[in-house]
């Protein structure tokens, strides 16, 4: 190969470090389930880990690669002809060179994630810390707030400037509980406790999705996170404490009987109309419908919550989510339309 053309090798290799180093490393939202662009002190700690770690990478890269291409640019061009071989066995210190090199570097990666491991997973948290206990079901998220009396399903509420541990259960298998922009990852394992631990800074919307395989919808299980300021969560926690509406007439009051008479009320609850305590473990429990009509989505935050998108999935719920525990009712016609009324009145 000519000097010409390891010359042209060389400036694709740094052209490539370079815009692989700028892409990834812009702290801007540009996709639902963005890594790179955090919104609370956990987030951020690990983004600043990434970052700091690739820059380092990236500076072992360049003199690696740079000493390779040196080495060969130098020793293709030499003239003369070729001198006896070397009956030296071996160089101590370039032994100790390649043993305390690579040494100094995994301590380098390893003093900071330490660090930001003990910094972001705490044993103690501050007096005003809002705990949230995340129970993970095939295929949904249910999450209870036992301080406040709030339970709710695929959508978390969270205020900003205040601790937030979460909780994290499984009631059947390994899941994964992804909140990129907000919490980071953590595996949720049956019969074992995992925690999250933040304090989110930036009001909004986030997507979230389970990221361990957990059966045939595992991709269908998704929730969102709605990070709020301290009186808009104030009033969201005392709009979820309220009854849920009991329409009187229309086809709404239609609906709610028959949600009463239908197998609904075994799985789902309403208070006042139907429900289960926490410690409820007879065959399948759905989701808390309380205040369903004042979510923005469902069946694991699928799909909008729409009446076209609600009536979709009680007529056909495996149609939508393969293998989905959620039964087919055979409810049709004027009878649909009933019960996606009451369901959306639920505000």
């Amino acid at each position: 190969m000519t000097r010409r053309s390891w010359k042209s090798t060389l400036a694709s290799v740094l052209l490539a470090t370079l815009a692989l180093t700028v892409t990834g490393c812009k702290p801007q939202a540009r996709y639902p389930l963005d890594t790179l662009a955090p919104t609370s002190d956990l987030t951020k700690s690990i983004y600043d880990l990434f970052v700091e770690v690739t820059v380092l990478d990236i500076i072992v890269l360049i003199v690696v690669v740079g000493a390779l291409f040196l080495a060969m640019l130098v020793f293709s061009t030499r003239t003369g002809g070729p001198r006896q071989p070397s009956v030296k066995h071996s160089d101590m210190y370039l032994e100790m060179a390649w043993t305390i090199i690579p040494a100094l570097i995994l301590l380098a990666i390893t003093v900071p994630t330490v660090r930001v491991i003990i910094r972001t997973q705490p044993y103690t948290w501050p007096k005003d810390t809002l705990p949230v206990e995340v129970i993970a079901h095939q295929w949904w998220w249910e999450f209870h707030y036992p301080t406040l009396g709030v339970e709710t399903a695929d959508e978390v509420h969270i205020p900003t400037g205040q601790t937030i541990h979460f909780e994290l259960f499984s009631k059947d298998v390994i899941h994964s509980f992804f909140m990129p922009q907000v919490g980071g990852k953590r595996d949720v394992i049956p019969g074992q406790e995992n925690q999250i631990t933040l304090v989110a800074d930036v009001p909004g919307e986030y997507y979230g999705q389970c990221t361990e395989f957990c059966g045939d919808s595992h991709a269908n299980m998704r929730l969102r996170v709605f990070v709020q300021t301290p009186a808009d969560f104030e009033q969201w926690v005392k709009h979820q404490l309220e009854p849920p509406v009991k329409p009187s007439s229309g086809p709404g009051a239609a609906g709610a009987k028959i949600f009463a008479n239908a197998p609904c009320a075994i799985c789902h609850t309403v208070r006042g109309v139907s429900g289960f305590s926490k410690e409820y473990t007879y065959g399948f429990r759905g989701p808390d419908l309380t205040h369903f009509g004042s979510r923005s989505t469902l069946a694991g935050s699928m799909m909008d919550n729409t009446p076209q998108n609600v009536a979709r999935w009680i007529r056909n719920p495996d149609e939508v989510k393969p293998g989905a525990n959620m039964p087919t009712l055979g409810i049709s016609g004027g009878e649909m339309n009933e019960l996606v009324a009451y369901l959306e009145s639920l505000k």
